[in-house]
């Protein structure tokens, strides 16, 4: 196949992946975590996921596959039990990230029509819908997907952007600026661990791995691919920290935290300025749906090609891979059980994990890929670090989080181990 993939379209999948539903979904969490330090917890994220950056640009051009990460750790490992493992932890993760997108959605669209008296269920109702729409349109055709992606990328953008240039300017004179200073941050550990809780919303970046076999002059495209858009959502995010928690009180923060970016739209906008966000983030949630349904699925593909799940997951269903059926049935149970705050500490724990083993690889082979030893080890350690931060302060607000997500984690393990041992028997 023809290498057609430029820089701006590489770029765009990896802004597209990160600024998806993500922001939408965990601004408010992170603003409830660390208050006015909110811009030090996106950037503490943000460098996480810039030095983790050096290690995939250095695997895309060694070993450039549509199989992306599933592909690096393979390469590292070998295949066998902790490949596997790692590998489903991956697809599970990206399920997870499903399920936030989707409970985004349903949080966000009750503001433009309410279903029942109940939030709750019309959050469940509308996340269910957008789960089974976006199921169909993969199902339909890929190629319709690609196409919601790039006007989708488009509106986000320019949306998001408008509400940047109009939130800073703003700001003069809000009283609620005073908030930024300070005093008014958490301490150093809830800023970490606030930034860890919503590392999710960076994790997109990992999708231009999967796109390297066809980008254009790969020496210089591939690298400028991720470090740029790491980059420009790392500022993008902190402005829109910046402009959120110095424009609404912290209470409003509070009360209006699964749907606050609209929220802080509302000082400068009204209620024009509300639902004008309020439809960004249905088309960014919808579009994220999208794109990581697609993902997931290519994910589940790949490891059932490697011999690391059963082999039935390479059939189809219809015109497309059956791990899209079983994709979609696991992201509508998360979505109707789990809530907002364990789906994105589920989501930070498995992509924080699977970062560290990333950057291991990229250690390991090092000689070989023609890299740096020194970054892929800061990274292995910062993610390990970022990791343990975020386990123990969400032990210590709610210990159920902790136990569902480590939960995942084994569970990815024993379902490999299990079908390598069926497997050896059969």
């Amino acid at each position: 196949m023809d290498k057609q993939i430029g820089l701006k379209e590489a770029m765009s999948i990896g802004i597209g992946g990160m600024v998806g539903g993500g922001i939408f979904a965990v601004l408010g969490l992170a603003a409830s975590l660390a208050k006015g330090g909110t811009p030090v917890s996106f950037l503490i994220a943000g460098i996480i996921a810039l030095i983790t950056s050096y290690s995939y640009v250095k695997l895309s051009l060694s070993y450039p596959s549509r199989g992306g990460t599933v592909k690096f750790i393979n390469q590292g490992f070998g295949i066998g039990i902790f490949s596997g493992g790692v590998n489903n932890l991956l697809w599970v993760s990206y399920i997870i990230m499903l399920a936030l997108y989707a409970s985004a959605f349903g949080s966000y669209a009750p503001n433009l029509l309410k279903l029942t008296e109940s939030a709750t269920l019309d959050a469940h109702i509308y996340g269910s819908a957008i789960v089974i729409l976006a199921s169909a349109i993969n199902y339909y055709s890929i190629a319709v997907v690609g196409k919601i992606e790039s006007y989708a990328v488009i509106i986000k953008l320019m949306i998001l952007l408008s509400f940047v240039v109009i939130g800073v300017y703003g700001l003069i004179g809000n009283p609620h600026l005073e908030q930024l200073s300070p005093e008014h941050w958490e301490s150093s550990f809830k800023l970490m661990a606030a930034g860890m809780v919503i590392f999710v919303a960076y994790e997109g970046f990992e999708l231009i791995a999967n796109a390297a076999p066809d980008i254009s002059n790969p020496s210089k495209n591939i690298p400028r691919a991720y470090y740029w858009s790491v980059l420009f959502v790392i500022v993008l995010y902190i402005i829109i920290a910046i402009v959120t928690v110095g424009s609404l009180p912290f209470a409003k923060i509070a009360t209006a935290q699964d749907y606050v970016l609209a929220e802080a739209a509302k000082p400068m906008l009204g209620q024009i300025g509300f639902t004008i966000i309020t439809i960004a983030a249905l088309i960014s949630t919808f579009s994220a749906i999208n794109a990581s349904l697609y993902g997931g699925t290519r994910v589940n593909y790949e490891i059932a090609k490697d011999d690391e799940l059963p082999h039935g997951f390479t059939s189809q269903f219809w015109n497309q891979p059956i791990g899209l059926l079983i994709t979609t049935i696991i992201t509508l149970i998360a979505v109707n059980t789990l809530q907002l705050e364990s789906i994105s500490t589920a989501g930070s724990v498995g992509f924080l994990l699977i970062f560290a083993v990333v950057n291991l690889v990229g250690f390991k082979l090092a000689s070989k890929i023609q890299g740096n030893r020194i970054i892929p080890m800061v990274g292995f350690v910062a993610c390990s670090v970022a990791l343990v931060v975020l386990l123990v302060q969400q032990y210590g607000t709610n210990k159920s989080y902790v136990f569902i997500a480590l939960g995942i984690v084994v569970f990815c393990f024993i379902m490999e181990a299990f079908y390598k041992k069926t497997e050896k028997g059969s």
